[in-house]
C-alpha cells in the first residue's frame, strides 16, 4: 500500500503524463496541494522534490511550481531496445502463444519485451499505459480493453500519438484512434460457424457472446447475419449476452436454465473456446451428450480444444502468427518512421472436429 508521499507523487505525475497539464502550466501552490491531498508541507515538498529530480516539474523562485517538458530525454530512438506489450491477459488462454510470437521476432533483433496486463478493465489499462509512457520504449503493441465501449483512456492514446511512439493494436482497435491493427475477421468467423450448424440441420441455435469488446460484438453480428440469410428459421435464433464484469457463475446458471427447457436449442456457438469448454462440462453434468443432444462450436482454436472429448469444433485464431507479424511490422515502423503500415485482417477458418453432428429430423 502506498504512503501519503507516494500517493501525491503518483497523482501529480500521472496527470502530467496524461496531458491534464500542459508544458509550463503552473501547478497548485504548496498550501493548495496540502489542502487538496490532506497532507503535511513536508510530504508535499518531498513529492515535488522527487518530481523535479525526475524531470516532471521545475520551480521558479518566488514564482511557483511548473510542468517541465518531461518528454526531453524520453524521445523514442532505435537504441532503446525495449518494446512494451499490453494485453488483457498474459499467462492463460491464447495469450502465451501471441506473446511468444512477438518475443521470438524482437529478441532476434536484440529487443527486450516489457509485459503488462489489464485484466480487461479500463482502470488497469490506464495504469499499464501510464507505466509504459514513463519508460524509454522503442514501440508498443497493445490489445485494447473493452473496445466496444467508450474509450476511457483516449487521452493516453492521444499522448502516444503525440509522442510518435510506434504503436500497433492486436485483436481489436478503437475506431477513434488512428493506430494500425492486426485482427481476425471475427464477423466472418462467427457467420461461418453459424452457417455450419445450419447446414447440419440445426435451426434452434443459441449464441453466447461477450459484448463489451469488439471481437464479441462482431462475432454476435456474424451470428445474426447468418440467420438473416436464412430468414425462414431466423425466429428460432437466441442470443445470450454478457460483459467482462459479469460474474461467470451467473452466465453458467442462465445457460443451464436454457438447456432445461423443453424447447432448448440443439446447438450452441460460443464467444470463445474457454466458454465452450466450460459449456461442455455443464452439458455433460446434465446427462446430455455432445454432439448427439447438443452440438457446440467454440472460437479461437485454443490449444486444449483438440484434446477435449469430443474434440471441439472451433474457429482458428492466428495466435503466434499474429504475434510474429505484429512484431515484424512494429520493427519496420521503428526503423523507418515514414514507413506506411497497413492494418491486417486474418481470414477466419472453421476447424471441423467432433462436437457438431448433423441434426436428425
Amino acid at each position: 500500500m502506498e504512503n501519503k508521499y507516494e500517493h501525491v507523487y503518483r497523482e501529480i505525475k500521472d496527470k502530467i503524463i496524461a496531458g491534464e497539464y500542459d508544458i509550463n502550466d503552473k501547478l497548485m501552490t504548496e498550501s493548495e496541494l496540502m489542502s487538496a491531498y490532506s497532507v503535511s508541507r513536508y510530504t508535499v515538498r518531498k513529492a515535488i522534490g522527487d518530481l523535479e529530480n525526475a524531470g516532471y516539474v521545475y520551480r521558479i523562485q518566488g514564482g511557483g511550481i511548473f510542468v517541465n517538458d518531461w518528454h526531453i530525454g524520453k524521445k523514442v530512438t532505435q537504441n532503446n531496445k525495449m518494446i512494451g506489450v499490453v494485453t488483457t491477459h498474459i499467462a492463460d488462454y491464447i495469450f502465451p502463444n501471441i506473446i511468444t510470437g512477438i518475443d521470438r521476432v524482437i529478441s532476434e533483433e536484440g529487443y527486450t519485451i516489457i509485459l503488462s496486463n489489464t485484466l480487461d478493465t479500463p482502470d488497469r489499462e490506464r495504469t499499464s499505459l501510464l507505466k509504459m509512457l514513463e519508460m524509454d520504449l522503442s514501440g508498443l503493441i497493445i490489445e485494447p480493453t473493452q473496445s466496444a465501449l467508450i474509450n476511457k483512456n483516449k487521452d493516453l492514446y492521444e499522448k502516444i500519438l503525440e509522442l510518435k511512439i510506434p504503436t500497433l493494436f492486436i485483436n481489436a482497435h478503437y475506431d477513434d484512434i488512428d493506430i494500425p491493427y492486426l485482427e481476425l475477421n471475427d464477423f466472418d468467423g462467427s457467420k461461418t460457424g453459424t452457417e455450419h450448424l445450419i447446414e447440419n440441420g440445426h435451426e434452434k441455435i443459441l449464441g453466447i457472446f461477450k459484448v463489451d469488446d469488439k471481437q464479441g460484438l462482431l462475432r454476435m453480428n456474424g451470428f445474426v447475419q447468418a440467420y438473416m440469410e436464412h430468414s425462414a428459421i431466423s425466429y428460432q435464433s437466441e442470443i445470450l449476452m454478457y460483459q467482462s464484469t459479469d460474474p461467470l457463475q451467473n452466465i453458467y446458471q442462465k445457460i443451464e436454465k436454457i438447456l432445461h427447457r423443453s424447447d432448448r436449442p440443439t446447438a450452441i456457438i460460443c464467444y470463445n473456446d474457454q466458454l465452450a469448454i466450460k459449456l461442455m462440462d455443464i452439458v455433460k453434468s446434465m446427462d446430455m451428450r455432445i454432439p448427439e443432444d447438443v452440438s457446440i462450436i467454440g472460437f479461437d482454436d485454443y490449444q486444449l480444444s483438440k484434446y477435449m472429448s469430443p474434440k471441439l469444433t472451433t474457429i482458428r485464431h492466428p495466435k503466434e502468427k499474429m504475434g510474429r507479424q505484429a512484431a515484424t511490422m512494429l520493427l519496420e515502423m521503428i526503423k523507418n518512421r515514414n514507413a506506411k503500415v497497413n492494418s491486417v485482417v486474418y481470414e477466419a477458418k472453421l476447424i471441423n472436429r467432433e462436437s457438431v453432428q448433423k441434426r436428425k429430423k
